[in-house]
């Protein structure tokens, strides 16, 4: 559907020239129109002869002739124009479609890669103390841990390891790794006496 000589999937620029194309023959048939009204409202079957089957001398036949003849030379033009219109439209919306489709699968891809390659949690933060040194770090409600200190999955037995690991580490910044939305985020605590209870809050 685009210009002769040119190859390639139909754009929106082409269909806007194919528009324009439309919008143009539209205006030269009705100026054709225009110019049979003017000699005595001739149309495209009135008779050009008298009753006496003599030429009509009151209208310009030769330009009645001719109007009639662009008129349906354009009307040709304008049909073949709308259907190719109608196919350009067509696969541009496939393509569109088709575009969709594509984004949709890649982002499912996507979003199964990443369920696939995160790591496993072994607890889940159910409460976060604002201005305790566990907010301060960024942690959230509901983020899963995955990572604390040297403690993850392959050796967590129970609370009182990140307990340890807390201890052992006031003061000095600890990396923590949480799944937050399906994704995973690395967090830096650094467990220190503050206000409340405990080291981290």
């Amino acid at each position: 559907m685009a210009e002769p000589g040119r190859s390639g999937p139909v754009t929106a620029s082409d269909v806007q020239q194919l528009v324009k194309r439309k919008d143009e023959l539209e205006a030269q048939i009705k100026a054709c129109y225009e110019l049979l009204e003017a000699q005595k409202g001739v149309g495209m079957n009135e008779p050009l002869v008298d009753a006496e089957g003599f030429p009509r001398d009151d209208i310009d036949l030769y330009q009645v002739r001719t109007a009639r003849h662009n008129i349906i030379c354009l009307q040709n033009d304008h049909k073949a124009l709308m259907k190719q219109v109608e196919e350009a439209l067509h696969q541009l919306h496939a393509r569109e479609k088709e575009k969709h489709a594509k984004d949709e699968a890649e982002a499912l891809a996507e979003a199964m890669s990443q369920s696939q390659s995160l790591p496993q949690a072994f607890a889940k933060v159910n409460e976060v103390t604002p201005g305790s040194p566990a907010s301060v770090s960024g942690l959230q409600v509901d983020d899963e841990i995955v990572e604390f200190g040297s403690v993850n999955v392959s050796n967590f037995q129970s609370l009182q390891n990140i307990a340890t690991v807390v201890q052992h580490s006031e003061g000095r910044p600890l990396s923590v790794t949480v799944i937050r939305s399906g994704k995973k985020v690395h967090v830096g605590l650094t467990p220190k006496r503050w206000a409340g209870k405990g080291l981290l809050g």
